[in-house]
């Protein structure tokens, strides 16, 4: 480890694409805690404090939406642009021919997808400036009651300037090929979150009178050691693989022989990553989000209703039950999106190459559909444990500072992972150039 890390040092091109990530990453941090104006920090605390589904969200955005910063809706908006357009890559024919189409295909998807997220960045402003100023009645008010239409604007556009900001430091990162730039952005966020957690965690064990409660003290040393079972979990299931192996037949090219190698293709039990969990987070907060909205409806039956579906996603058996079951199905539909077995079938045919025992084309595919089915269940068993063992871990011990600790952990350790690999990659290329 220290002499990977000295290499690094050494490098002086790597050196300097590190040190800069580090710097987008501190202005990042920086802009989460620069207020909005005329915002009420002390009640806005307040209320995060109170709500579970908002505390969730707030972790993503880095604090953002707690601070109701200039970024406060961090890079949710570019994330479920690039959904929408994934998703769209499977049922619109010029789409996916663009897609196919190598660089100039993924450039124009990228322009598409910037586009997307700035009326989505203004659509979830406008929403969380409402669902503020509704969830602040009767209460003691976040926003001014009466804001003019000038600084409501303000407040929009400032907001869906942020998320082009970080949309914009995140490529940058992502340029330096030392990881995924918006996946860098969530890690700090998260990262950034951790001492207030560890505080009001400790806050919690010492007691009211300053002691420290022996209870609460055992209960942590049992999370403590969960953590750290889920963390080699997380890390063994994230590189884990199935090899399949691949023949490659020989062809003879002039004087030249090419092919006759044996080589495997690797089947990774998780391929989805993190995606599924964000998909179902985005799908369990809604719900209840938009119940906010008419709680206060002059109709009897859409306030009761909206009242309703905020009492039942309150629960934490429904809540973590809904919770394992979309993390589950979302793991095989993302899986479904991202790997295409028809295509790896053909191209593996094209270069001559075949799976010992199986006939190239279709029976390939039929092969590779069946075997990601099989290995893909683990994964999603996985996931959907990963994203309620908070909630199991905070019924059994009873700490609740720590509810969000599972996805948290899963996309922490799944960012280093992926980050780690990629500054390996970069020193193995660089090996190679001096060969």
């Amino acid at each position: 480890m220290l002499a990977t890390l000295r290499r690094i040092w050494k490098t002086p091109d790597l050196r300097s694409d590190i040190l800069f990530v580090v710097a987008m990453l501190v202005i990042f941090r920086i802009l989460a805690h620069v207020p909005i104006p005329g915002v009420d920090q002390i009640n806005l605390k307040a209320f995060f404090g109170q709500n579970q589904f908002l505390g969730l969200i707030n972790i993503f955005s880095g604090g953002g939406i707690e601070n109701f910063s200039i970024v406060a809706l961090g890079v949710a908006p570019y994330i479920t642009s690039s959904i929408i357009f994934q998703l769209l890559g499977m049922v619109v024919p010029k789409l996916e021919e663009l897609s196919k189409e190598g660089e100039y295909g993924r450039a124009k998807i990228n322009q598409y997808t910037r586009w997307l997220t700035v009326p989505l960045a203004i659509m979830q402003a406008v929403g969380l400036i409402t669902l503020l100023r509704r969830s602040s009645q009767g209460s003691a008010p976040i926003l001014p009651e009466n804001i003019d239409i000038f600084t409501y604007v303000t407040i929009v556009l400032t907001m869906t300037a942020g998320t082009i900001l970080l949309m914009w430091i995140g490529e940058l990162i992502s340029e330096r090929k030392v990881g995924n730039g918006i996946s860098l952005l969530i890690f700090a966020g998260i990262i950034a979150s951790l001492p207030g957690t560890v505080q009001r965690t400790w806050l919690l064990i010492s007691g009211p009178s300053g002691g420290i409660d022996i209870t609460q003290l055992v209960n942590l040393g049992i999370f403590a050691v969960i953590a750290i079972i889920t963390i080699v979990g997380v890390v063994f299931i994230t590189q884990a693989q199935r090899k399949v192996p691949v023949s490659y037949a020989k062809r003879v090219r002039g004087n030249r022989m090419y092919g006759g190698v044996d080589t495997y293709l690797p089947l990774r039990v998780n391929q989805a990553g993190v995606i599924p969990i964000i998909f179902a987070i985005s799908v369990v907060l809604f719900p209840p989000l938009i119940a906010q909205f008419f709680v206060g409806a002059s109709t009897a039956w859409l306030a009761t209703a909206a009242g309703w579906f905020i009492k039942v996603f309150q629960n934490q058996t429904f809540y973590a039950i809904s919770y394992f079951i979309l993390v589950f199905i979302f793991t095989y539909f993302y899986t479904a999106v991202v790997f295409q077995p028809q295509q790896i079938a053909e191209n593996l045919q094209k270069q001559g190459g075949f799976i010992p025992g199986i006939r190239p084309g279709q029976p390939t595919s039929e092969y590779l559909n069946y075997t990601i089915n099989r290995i893909i269940f683990a994964g999603a068993l996985f996931l959907g444990v990963i994203a309620v063992l908070p909630l199991i871990v905070q019924r059994a011990t009873g700490i609740s500072t720590l509810t969000v600790g599972g996805t948290s952990l899963l996309i922490v350790v799944s960012v280093v992972i992926e980050t780690i690999q990629a500054i390996q990659a970069q020193l193995v290329m660089r090996d190679y150039e001096e060969i």
